[in-house]
């Protein structure tokens, strides 16, 4: 088995156990089931709206030219 099925494997194998784990918390009653995931969930949302509001700050735009300058061509001889 090559290395990108084997972490596909592995990544299966760790969402299903904790999957169990959760279904287990929940079962028995336990805060933590809930709080744990939804920690994770909004640590994820927010790290990934800072990064879509990181890349919109510091992206480069160049201005377009005005419409009456001349084009240049792709190849230069």
């Amino acid at each position: 088995m090559d290395a990108g099925r084997m972490q596909g494997v592995l990544i299966c194998a760790l969402a299903a156990g904790l999957g169990v784990l959760f279904l287990a918390g929940m079962v028995s009653g336990a805060y933590w089931a809930v709080a744990i995931p939804v920690a994770v969930l909004l640590a994820v949302v927010l790290g990934l709206t800072f990064w879509v509001g990181y890349t919109i700050a510091t992206i480069r735009v160049e201005p377009e030219p005005p419409p009456d300058a001349p084009i240049e061509s792709a190849q230069k001889r």
